[in-house]
């Protein structure tokens, strides 16, 4: 069982707590790009492509395709982020599909119709660090992994 910092038992572990909190993080970020003053540039705020010259925070451009995927993807963390397996594979999957979109956002010609999203150097950079950040929590947080034994218990020994 997960135990808290003062050794008692915690409802949830932690990997379960990071997938929440980024879901929910995920979610809020879907619903602020629909924000006026919130996002700069709003009128400006295109369905899909490079076109849309809107930015969420001044800094990260969306669309309303991009916040639409934000809330969406933030809405089924929330859901996978109720059970173990699930939390691992939100944070996991999710931070490979961040990989792979950083890697999309540094070869495209962010001027042509293939820049759906749409991508600026800021989203490539936030796109890496939560790639990599998803990744290692989704693939390092452990609570006794389900082995039913502490890790430090070798298992050809009782």
């Amino acid at each position: 069982m997960a135990r808290d910092v003062r050794g008692r038992p915690s409802a949830r572990p932690a990997v379960q707590k990071v997938a929440l909190a980024a879901a929910a993080v995920f979610t809020l970020i879907g619903v602020l790009g629909f924000v006026p003053g919130v996002t700069t540039h709003y009128g400006d705020l295109a369905f899909a492509g490079h076109h849309s010259e809107a930015k969420l925070f001044g800094l990260f451009q969306v669309s309303v395709l991009h916040n639409l995927l934000h809330l969406l993807f933030g809405l089924v963390g929330l859901v996978m982020a109720r059970r173990l397996a699930g939390a691992r594979v939100f944070l996991a999957g999710g931070g490979a599909l961040y990989l792979v979109l950083w890697l999309y956002g540094f070869v495209i010609d962010r001027e042509t119709s293939a820049n759906v999203i749409p991508l600026n150097d800021a989203d490539n950079w936030l796109h890496l660090f939560l790639g990599f950040g998803m990744l290692a929590s989704g693939l390092l947080l452990n609570n006794e992994m389900g082995t039913g034994s502490r890790l430090d218990t070798p298992i050809d020994r009782p």
